[in-house]
């Protein structure tokens, strides 16, 4: 558990996908390389009326914050516009990288090998080092344009899991709905922090 994760945010709605990811990664010890993107600042704000801060040391606290989770794991955040940063090389070494909620403008961008911002250049090196990326979009319904861009990506290796829920493990709540779609996108990770309950069978 040595090597970091990167979890991206894009500008898509449902950030509660990204903050449930954190809370069960940071208590289950592992070490979070965070970047949200210039757009999901904005959602935030339009989502849960609270404003993300950008500097990242104040970002740390307010993930933490928002996550429940006060001291356990690593969590180091940074500015989108920091192309500069470790995420940014493939001799930075990873877990793989996931990008919850990705919206469909992030999808279209890393599908055409655009980097502009951070996010986008860390998911270029992630494909590029064919190392994992897992991207849950969060939109519907789905264009061509977006059915065409999502399959560019799966056929450059990356994994694709839609902010679809099941019903087969009676979900009691909104966070058992999301909790199940965190769960199923790390699984493409090979990391299983989250406790649902699982399809064992008839």
């Amino acid at each position: 558990m040595n090597k970091p994760l990167i979890l991206a945010v894009s500008g898509a709605s449902g950030l509660i996908y990204a903050v449930r990811a954190v809370k069960f990664l940071l208590l289950a010890g592992y070490s979070i390389e965070l970047v949200a993107s210039k757009a999901a600042y904005m959602v935030w704000l339009a989502e849960s009326k609270i404003k993300m801060p950008q500097e990242p040391e104040l970002q740390e606290l307010f993930w933490r914050e928002q996550a429940g989770v006060k001291d356990e794991g690593k969590l180091h955040c940074h500015r989108w516009s920091d192309v500069g940063a470790n995420m940014a090389s493939g001799s930075f070494r990873t877990l793989g990288m996931i990008i919850i909620p990705c919206s469909m403008s992030t999808v279209g961008k890393i599908a055409t090998g655009l980097s502009s911002d951070l996010l986008e250049r860390a998911a270029d090196v992630q494909l590029k080092e064919g190392r994992k990326l897992v991207i849950v979009p969060r939109e519907t319904p789905f264009s061509l344009i977006h059915l065409r861009n999502l399959t560019t990506l799966a056929e450059a290796g990356a994994r694709i899991v839609p902010a679809i829920p099941a019903w087969y493990h009676q979900p009691q709540s909104i966070e058992d709905l999301v909790d199940f779609v965190v769960a199923r996108a790390l699984d493409q990770l090979d990391i299983d922090c989250i406790p649902i309950n699982r399809w064992q069978g008839h």
